[in-house]
């Protein structure tokens, strides 16, 4: 089955992919962090019960101590997992869908954190999606909930609704002419939180940027959501407009165009030097500048992180061999 991020969706120029994640826990255990691995286990088993063949999505069903390193951290990177979670320990499940839209982390900091991703701006169908999943948990097992606060969680800054919504944004207009730092300003004051690509004290890696909602408590999901598409949308349109002055400029056009010349004929690239290259030739792509398609630099995005590379060679490499072999599927992409 083809993967989710090969395919296009709304306004995928600048909004790479949005992500619903609900946090949930069951009602008569305590949080992971007070259980140990035999209670993880039995937590997992009654979710795992619970959901496969009772969902829209195929799900399998992943314990996470039978992957490999390079299978984990591989996880993290396509962003199915959060990096805390690759960390090990006893009692951890993963459930994922074959087109990895859905993946379901089990005993991380809650019992139960739900993940729908799709490509492009799409909110309301990721949300609807993550709905049905919660109603099929919520259908069979007794949920931690308060009628007063909402769904309780390990975190409280997640009490309430227990939502994140983001967006991955694609801004190398903003981010590569310094606005990014005002932008944060302004968010922050509207409930909104913008970071790096892998999320808190994550790097901006080839432009890439994770704007979510903060405030879960005392709001809906549906302001949340709609709250999010709004200024979504006003941050395409200011990026979409950064681009256009910046490709009046020779010397960034000069940029954009070296960048497909290195990227068509490298023999070595590092996982940095490529975010960084193939940055610029998605912006120059989604401008009409060169003829490749959006999903295809999305794939190479995906496919050519180095545990990744390690992970589908089914062996730890040298970095000058995951170069070779990232240089060489670029080379043959952009052909």
């Amino acid at each position: 089955m083809s993967k989710w991020y090969k395919k296009s969706g709304d306004k995928s120029e600048v909004v790479v992919s949005t992500r619903v994640r609900l946090a949930r826990n069951l009602e008569e255990y305590p949080f992971p962090a007070k259980l140990d691995a035999a209670g993880k286990k039995q937590v997992n088993e009654l979710v795992r019960d619970a959901l496969l063949g009772k969902t829209e999505d195929e799900l399998s069903y992943i314990e996470m101590n039978t992957l490999s390193r390079a299978q984990t951290v591989s996880l993290a990177e396509r962003h199915l997992i959060s990096p805390e979670f690759t960390g090990g320990g006893a009692g951890r499940a993963l459930m994922l869908s074959d087109d990895e839209s859905v993946s379901i982390m089990l005993c991380e900091e809650d019992h139960v954190r739900i993940q729908v991703m799709e490509p492009g701006l799409a909110l309301d169908s990721a949300y609807e999606r993550a709905d049905k999943i919660d109603n099929a948990l919520a259908a069979r097992l007794p949920l931690a909930f308060d009628e007063r606060i909402g769904y309780l969680t390990q975190c409280p800054t997640n009490l309430g609704t227990a939502m994140r919504a983001s967006v991955m944004l694609h801004l190398p207009g903003l981010g590569r002419s310094g606005q990014i730092a005002k932008i944060s300003a302004t968010v922050s004051k509207l409930g909104l939180i913008i970071r790096g690509s892998y999320g808190e004290g994550s790097s901006p890696v080839g432009d890439m940027y994770q704007l979510s909602n903060q405030v879960t408590l005392g709001i809906s999901e549906k302001t949340a959501i709609d709250n999010l598409r709004s200024i979504t949308q006003q941050l395409v349109a200011q990026e979409l407009a950064m681009r256009e002055r910046m490709l009046k400029n020779p010397a960034w056009e000069d940029k954009i165009y070296r960048a497909w010349g290195v990227l068509k004929s490298a023999r070595l690239l590092s996982c940095e030097e490529f975010m960084d290259l193939a940055s610029l030739v998605r912006m120059g792509a989604a401008q009409g500048i060169f003829d490749v398609r959006l999903e295809k630099i999305g794939e190479l995005f995906a496919d050519l992180q180095p545990a990744t590379i390690n992970a589908r060679e089914g062996k730890n490499l040298e970095a000058s061999q995951r170069d070779a072999l990232r240089a060489a599927a670029v080379r043959e992409a952009l052909a």
